[in-house]
């Protein structure tokens, strides 16, 4: 199911794959060099209902309106909070998250919108070859549960890259897009398996929290 939510940046799209029981929702935005079609997200999407957690993939106005750039942080801020309410009509806690920039920004919002614990998945927590322009506060200042999936290969910012107690998951081999090479050891498929049952494994604790 597909729900349009207007913002004040234009349209945003909701793509709902809903759980039979739900006890959760995890709300996914996507990255600044694509959309809700990325790997790991559609991967998500398909693993987790089964799970008990609603997932709720989140297109950005500018994706909507068919623009190639995305807007200033502060924009996709104001987006992302504007359909916050729509997010939390099914009636569960709702974990924020996404991907690259979509982390991001679920990290600057989670807490003030009452989300109840942080995805982030290819957080960047710097420009390739930049190590020295950290975004490190924005991660850490969630002040909220947070769990980072990051690939092992990732330009912006490898597992052992991370401050002391983010402690991502590794994805072998994975670029910041969790494509892993063909001759790695590991499969795309095998690959992808190991993100989603980490994350499910780490919602099932987060569930417990929020309904205790």
């Amino acid at each position: 199911m597909i729900e349009t939510v207007p913002t004040p940046a234009g349209d945003a799209r909701i793509h709902w794959y809903p759980a039979p029981q739900a006890r959760l929702v995890l709300a996914l935005g996507h990255g600044a060099g694509g959309g809700v079609e990325a790997r790991d997200l559609q991967a998500l999407a398909a693993a987790l209902p089964a799970r008990g957690v609603t997932v709720a993939l989140v297109e950005q106005p500018w994706r909507v309106a068919g623009k190639k750039v995305a807007p200033a942080p502060k924009t996709l801020d104001a987006a992302w909070t504007a359909l916050w309410p729509a997010l939390r009509k099914p009636g569960h806690p709702v974990v924020a998250g996404g991907r690259s920039a979509g982390a991001r920004v679920a990290c600057r919002t989670a807490a003030g919108l009452g989300a109840v614990a942080v995805l982030a998945l290819s957080f960047p927590l710097h420009p390739p070859g930049k190590p020295e322009k950290s975004r490190a506060d924005e991660l850490t200042g969630a002040g909220l549960p947070t769990l980072v999936v990051q690939g092992a290969k990732d330009p912006f910012g490898r597992p052992e890259e991370f401050p002391a107690g983010t402690r991502p998951v590794p994805v072998p081999h994975g670029d910041h897009g969790f494509a892993v090479p063909k001759k790695a050891d590991v499969g795309q498929e095998e690959a992808l398996a190991g993100l989603t049952e980490a994350v499910a494994g780490w919602l099932e604790g987060v569930g417990a929290g929020a309904d205790g």
